[in-house]
């Protein structure tokens, strides 16, 4: 549904708009946000105006972040739109460009499973974001959601973003990809969009999966404060909603998701690829072949970086190897266990490293894709290393997305990195105001 959102003045739009909360940690975050007052990161990540000593999961952290957030809207840095629009949100990332639409998705389609999901969310992440929804009264992130392809949401994307410029356009800073916004509040666009979201079935969260959770968490504490108090709840009050941009699929670009690990479980190296060796063919990569794939000088079927689905490339203390899964260690018919993040867990996580629920364990970080495999030996080489081991993987296809929810499946958690990232700060939901 359409609302009104609170989004920056466009000539300072590319200076409040950040990356999401959980794609940087508390001091990549505070380094982005040095001497740059307006950055949204004060409000979806409000740890770093507070001393680094303070757990980002303290009481204080979202009482700042809900303080933040006023500040911001009363200095004009954030301002409220006259009318409830949706906004096509587009981005440009070189030769990607992908158009999404912005409005406020219903918290009980993600309890009946018309949103639906694909991945597990880990337990401290979605209590975070809870707390912090909660103590903001607001959607600071939106939830990337994506749909199976509808030609006429294609035609009216095509008949705005053709008809006039975008209200809003900026390419940031950090990683060079361009951002354009374009409000529709006209009663013709607006219904044409609401009918055409009607005649989609499902649709599926692509990344945000904590978002939503947490949205519906904080839905069900307000429908519960709403009853208490006496008021009948008729679900289309504006915490029964949450914030969300929806892309057509086959616009999508998917990334791996990389694992690194803080030990050997108590094993040597030998004896750790041997027990690796039972579920995966193991090749070490010549130190020449490495050389090169860090330059750049060979095809991707010799670089760090796997080529196809049953690859693995592994990097332990500095050394890469390429690990192929063995016929025999894939089940048939099975959407989710025959996944290579779920292989590698099965095979090797958990049964070999003793990695315990992946949502929680601490002995396991994850690395978005993005970072190259440069970032992976920088985790795992040298004394300032944080593990020993790291794992790159074959990006997961949109399709298998979709099968998976479809077959009301979960995949592990973070076995997707869609990019580009949805900025946080260009359009802002308040419950109480939309």
């Amino acid at each position: 549904m359409p609302f009104k959102a609170y989004r920056p003045p466009a000539p300072l739009a590319s200076t409040i708009a950040a990356p999401p909360y959980d794609v940087i940690n508390s001091d990549e975050a505070r380094k982005l946000a040095d001497g740059k007052e307006s950055s949204f990161l004060r409000v979806n990540k409000p740890e770093i105006d507070l001393p680094a000593s303070l757990s980002p999961y303290d009481l204080r952290v979202y009482e700042r972040g809900a303080k933040n957030l006023q500040e911001f809207i009363s200095r004009g840095w954030l301002k409220k739109d006259d009318s409830p629009s949706y906004y096509i949100y587009a981005q440009r990332m070189g030769d990607h460009l992908q158009h999404g639409i912005c409005g406020a998705c219903s918290v009980e389609e993600y309890a009946t499973g018309v949103i639906k999901r694909h991945e597990k969310t880990q337990v401290k992440k979605e209590n975070d974001r809870t707390r912090l929804t909660y103590t903001q009264n607001a959607n600071v992130g939106p939830v990337f959601i994506m749909y199976k392809p509808h030609e006429g949401l294609d035609s009216l994307v095509t008949s705005v973003t053709s008809s006039r410029p975008p209200e809003t356009s900026f390419v940031a800073g950090d990683d060079g990809i361009e951002h354009l916004v374009w409000p529709i509040s006209d009663e013709p666009t607006v219904s044409a969009i609401r009918r055409a979201f009607e005649s989609i079935r499902y649709t599926y969260i692509a990344d945000g999966h904590h978002r939503s959770a947490s949205a519906f968490r904080v839905g069900e504490m307000k429908i519960k404060e709403a009853i208490a108090a006496g008021q009948n709840v008729t679900g289309n009050e504006s915490f029964c909603f949450f914030l969300a941009v929806l892309f057509p699929a086959n616009q999508l670009k998917i990334f791996e998701y990389n694992r690194v690990v803080k030990d050997l479980n108590g094993w040597t190296e030998e004896e750790f690829i041997g027990r690796v060796s039972e579920h995966f063919e193991v090749r070490k990569l010549s130190a020449a072949a490495a050389a090169n794939a860090a330059a750049g000088k060979v095809e991707r079927e010799e670089s760090h970086s796997p080529a196809a689905k049953g690859e693995v490339g592994m990097c332990l203390r500095g050394t890469w190897y390429r690990l192929k899964v063995r016929e025999m260690s894939v089940p048939k018919k099975d959407p989710v266990n025959s996944l290579d993040v779920q292989l590698l867990y099965n095979h090797v996580l958990a049964s070999v490293l003793g990695i315990g629920d992946p949502r929680e364990d601490e002995r396991m970080k994850y690395v978005g894709g993005t970072r190259g495999t440069e970032e992976l030996e920088r985790l795992v080489e040298g004394e300032r290393a944080w593990g020993v081991v790291a794992f790159a993987m074959f990006p997961v296809a949109v399709e298998e997305v979709m099968d998976i929810a479809d077959a009301e499946a979960l995949m592990p958690p973070k076995a997707t990195w869609f990019e580009p990232k949805l900025r946080s700060g260009l359009i802002v939901r308040l419950y109480d105001d939309s």
